[in-house]
Order: C-alpha cells, then structure tokens, then sequence
C-alpha cells in the first residue's frame, strides 16, 4: 500500500477525528501489576446488557393491573414471582440476585433515563456510554475518568475483543483483554492491517492516532485467543468464543474476579452480555438471559464479597410497557439499573413505574443515569463528578 492510499484510508475510516485508541493486553500483563492495587481502593465492575433489556419483565410491577393489560401473554403465576416487596417482583430466571436482595446486599434503582431519550440501540448506547444525552461525544464517561486518573490503560479494561467506546479518553483510552475470536471482514488480511498500522514519521497526530488504532487491531487479532488459556487455573480457562463476541459473562467475571484478588493496578473492568433485543417470544428468552445474567452476577458477588467491588448492570434502554403482536417488546426508553457490592445500601430506590401516565406508550424516566454515574465516581472511584460528566452536579446517595 502506498504512502498517499494510506493516508486516504485513514483520513476516510474516520478513526482520526475520535478519541485516544486502544491498547492491547494480554492476561499476564494485567497480572505482571498484581501487588500494585491500593488494598483500600474501591473497583468498579460494569456490567452492559446489549439489546436493551426489558426492565418490566425484569423487575415485574405485578401488583399493577395496567401491566397485566398492556402484556396478557407475559404474566408468570404468583409462585413463580420473586417478590421484593411494594408490588414488585424479580423475574423467576434470578433466583441468586433475589438472595441478595434479600440480604440487603441488591440496590434495584427505578425508572432510569435521561431527557428526550433515543430509541436507537446505538445513539442511545452512545449517550449511556459518553453520559452526554444532548450530544454524544467522541469520549467516553469512564474515558475521562482515565484522563484524570492517570491514564494508564491497566486502570480501565475490558474483556471484550474490541474496546467499548465508555473507556475511550480524550488523551487516554483504556485497554482490552480480549477473549474471543476476532474475524476480519473479506479482503482484510493481517498484512494489510500492518501495513495501515505502521508509523509513518510524516504523519499529523491525527493520522498517526488512526494508525495506532489498527496497530492495535491487529494486536488484539493475535491476543484474542491467548487470555482464557493463560490461565493455571483449569476452571478460569475454557474454550474461547466465536464470532467476534465476548467470552460468556461468567468467563468474564472470573477473569475479572482472579485480577482483583491479585490486586492489580486496575480499578475498573467492563463486561457485557448481549442478546436483549427480544421484538419476538420474548418472555421465555429473555428470562434464559437474566438465568445467565443471574448466574454469573451472583457467583461473582458472594466471590467478592468483602473486598471493596461494587457492580452496576445497566443496558441502553428499556422497552414498550405494551407488548407487539409477535409476543415480544419493542425499543423504548427508561428501565432499572441495578447495584451490588460493599458499601451498597440494598432495597429498591427510586419510584415505581408508572403505567398509565405514558409518553407516546412509554415509561417516563424518574432518575437520570448521570446521577449513578456521579455516585460511582465519588463514592466508588474517589474522582470529582463535575469534572467527568461536564459540570453534573446531582448524585444519587446510595453508597455508605
């Protein structure tokens, strides 16, 4: 590839103009730092439900007869509920998260949103991620975060084979640890990803920012199977995923699990599951989903119990409160965000879901997300609010 073809495709991949790219670790790096974790420090795990799960029939208002209105077809019988208490109740699929809500230890926050909310799956991940609702941005939350905290990128990973615009920086950008297999679209080879990925000492920063990101996606082609098997531990090493995705979440949590317990520099890990966007025969597969979300969420909080991690388990939005013809749930705006770990006071927060009083068919939001934000970044990672979110200055008081 020339010099002058190169230097088009950047300009044209549109990566130039971003924010700062990602780097690529393998899991023994993020180990190499084990020791170097202030044992007093709080971690935050970050938990993304892609799809937009369905907080109705996930915490269920079951003592709402407008749900039973608006979903006949959803309804599960009194026996199956797992009641919270207020006329609310976990779907039957989380079973371990209804243990810990019953020890105080499972904050479910209602009524999430943000102001004239998208139902676009990505605009609206876009503003959860950037945690800027009137204009996303090129940076994400936990990206400026890192700006201020140093910018190391073992400070901020993911277990994702590509990473997550949230930890995107201005001047910094976390780091992927990746754990499944990455597949180049036809036409791109390894060599041709080098030779766009190669610093060229004539390039603006702009340019060489762009190359640096395809330098990094061909690292992360060679590290994405190594991770998993990395591991000493048989139980933490299984068979790497497919197709781009993410190892499943119980992978990813005990991944995350064995470098907190090795007091890594890393105080903050993203993980994610996807699958929500259920438009069809939604209720039997998306309470398969919370079964795995439920499995995996609560394994992982009885593991860390006692070490100063607090999880948070968002998605971009939640759907209609009526259901479509095809017995499924289509995009719509505010839903539940939930909060476990030390130091989180457990219970249900915010105000219930209102049924009736809709706009355009759906849930009008009661909390806006950037005060959860505000309230992990203070109470969670000891950083200023207002210097991450643009000057935000609510705050949800919810960690002791």
């Amino acid at each position: 590839m020339d010099t002058i073809t190169r230097r088009r495709f950047l300009i044209a991949s549109g990566v130039a103009a971003g924010a700062a790219g990602a780097t690529a670790f393998g899991l023994h790096e993020i180990l190499a730092t084990a020791g170097d974790g202030d044992p007093a420090a709080k971690t935050l795990v970050l938990v993304t439900l892609y799809g937009g799960n369905d907080g109705l029939n996930t915490v269920i208002p079951y003592g709402d007869p407008a749900l039973a209105a608006a979903r006949p077809d959803f309804a599960y019988g009194e026996n199956e509920l797992l009641d919270l208490g207020q006329g609310e109740a976990l779907n039957p699929g989380m079973p371990g998260l209804h243990k810990l809500f019953g020890e105080d230890r499972l904050a479910v926050v209602r009524g999430v949103g943000y102001p004239k909310p998208n139902r676009s799956h990505f605009q609206s991940m876009d503003i959860w991620q950037t945690a800027q609702p009137d204009r996303p941005g090129t940076t994400g939350w936990l990206g400026r975060w890192l700006d201020v905290a140093g910018g190391d990128p073992r400070l901020a990973i993911s277990f994702e084979p590509v990473l997550p615009p949230l930890l995107a920086g201005a001047t910094s950008a976390g780091a992927t640890v990746p754990g499944g297999e990455l597949k180049l679209p036809n036409g791109v080879t390894p060599q041709l990803l080098n030779q766009i990925g190669k610093s060229d000492p004539s390039d603006s920063p702009a340019l060489a920012r762009a190359a640096a990101c395809f330098s990094d996606l061909s690292r992360v082609r060679d590290l994405v199977s190594a991770p998993l098997a990395e591991s000493d531990d048989d139980t933490e090493a299984p068979a790497t995923a497919t197709g781009g995705a993410a190892p499943p979440l119980d992978q990813q949590l005990a991944l995350v699990a064995r470098c907190i317990e090795a007091n890594v520099a890393t105080r903050v890990y993203s993980v994610s599951l996807g699958g929500f966007d259920l438009h069809a025969d939604g209720k039997d597969a998306q309470k398969s989903l919370l079964a795995k979300l439920d499995k995996a969420l609560a394994a992982f909080a009885t593991r860390m119990a006692g070490k100063n991690v607090v999880t948070a388990v968002y998605s971009e939005f939640g759907r209609r409160v009526k259901a479509n013809a095809s017995d499924g749930t289509d995009h719509g705006t505010a839903s539940n965000v939930f909060l476990l770990g030390d130091g989180i006071t457990g219970g249900l927060h915010g105000e219930p879901p209102n049924l009736t009083d809709l706009d355009d068919g759906d849930l009008k939001f009661t909390t806006d997300f950037r005060d959860i934000y505000a309230m992990l970044l203070a109470d969670v990672l000891g950083s200023d609010p207002a210097q991450v979110l643009d000057g935000w200055t609510g705050k949800l008081e919810l960690a002791a």
